[in-house]
């Protein structure tokens, strides 16, 4: 369970108790210092509409530092080739209409349902429309 004892600050429970599927806590709200506190954590939320909130930290996590990111001499060629264009924090609102599209699971996926899946609700995008506005999220 989520526990708010100040209005900016959001007391997760330590990732290291997260099971093996990295469930941690459930409860809470997807305001942006929720949010923020949960990033900051390696938490995020994944949930499904008319339900809790459910917060997830599974283990390992993978980070990639951009600054030392390298490029490699064909993927600095197919940049420079003008098939793709390359933008950051241009067109967010549509991206995420986008990718909260239901889309069906692959047939080797184990689900219960067949129907269309998406892990974007109308709530995260709000949230994640909040987060994008004040700069949080691209």
């Amino acid at each position: 369970m989520i526990h708010r004892q100040h209005p900016d600050y959001i007391e997760f429970p330590d990732p290291e108790l997260a099971n093996d599927h990295g469930f941690l806590a459930h409860g809470g709200d997807l305001n942006i210092n929720t949010l923020l506190s949960a990033y900051q954590q390696g938490i995020f939320p994944w949930f499904n509409d008319n339900e809790p909130i459910l917060w997830w930290s599974p283990s390992p996590r993978m980070i990639m530092p951009t600054a030392d990111m390298h490029i490699s001499r064909s993927l600095r060629k197919t940049l420079r080739s003008g098939r793709f264009q390359i933008t950051c924090g241009k067109a967010f609102d549509q991206v995420i209409d986008s990718c909260s599209q239901p889309r069906h699971p692959p047939q080797d996926f184990p689900l219960e349902e067949e129907s269309p899946q998406t892990w974007i609700t109308a709530d995260m995008k709000k949230a994640y429309t909040a987060l994008h506005r004040t700069g949080f999220a691209q």
